[in-house]
């Protein structure tokens, strides 16, 4: 007697039927809840990643040793909802359009002035201090004073010449949100 291939009737025009177990093991005891799960799970992941949490790849080294290039972070798109960016925070930046943004570090605030003397910041001509700059830094920039919108960023490999690194001023409507892995 030939056997009938799985999803076709067999002699009898039956279907096949699925082992319990093997039911049980892909949708469960109750096969309608886990449906409902797995919908909820989707519709939520798609909220999250849309309009909360923005899935940002590095590019290039401008953000070294901090992050490396080529990896995955997430930006929290809700985390100046109650304040505006802080110094130091890391940043994520919109440059053209919603898929080429920046990835960079807030060291200005807006109305401060800003400098590099000799590898250090300068805001309003005091030091500031960086624990987290680890590379040594020779830049010298003249003082930019920021607006009242205005940020100053910059990234943490501050060995290349600041002619190569993307830094100075960015409007808060720029800033998408703040790093959030």
């Amino acid at each position: 007697m030939a056997q009938a291939q799985p999803g076709q009737p067999n002699a009898g025009g039956k279907q096949p039927r699925i082992p319990r177990w093997l039911s049980i093991a892909v949708m469960g005891r109750r096969p309608k809840v886990t449906l409902v799960r797995i919908a909820v799970l989707v519709v939520t992941s798609f909220v999250v990643f849309k309009f909360i949490l923005l899935p940002i790849r590095v590019e290039g080294i401008s953000m070294m040793p901090t992050y490396k290039d080529r990896s995955w972070n997430l930006v929290n798109r809700l985390a100046y909802l109650r304040h505006g960016p802080l110094r130091s925070d890391v940043v994520s930046i919109r440059l053209a359009g919603p898929h080429v943004m920046y990835l960079k570090r807030i060291i200005g605030l807006p109305g401060e002035t800003v400098a590099f003397a000799h590898g250090r910041v300068l805001i309003n001509g005091e030091m500031l201090k960086e624990p987290y700059e680890k590379l040594p830094c020779d830049w010298n920039c003249p003082p930019v004073a920021l607006g009242p919108n205005e940020y100053y960023v910059v990234g943490d490999n501050r060995t290349m010449p600041p002619e190569l690194h993307q830094h100075g001023e960015v409007p808060r409507s720029r800033i998408v949100g703040k790093l959030f892995l």
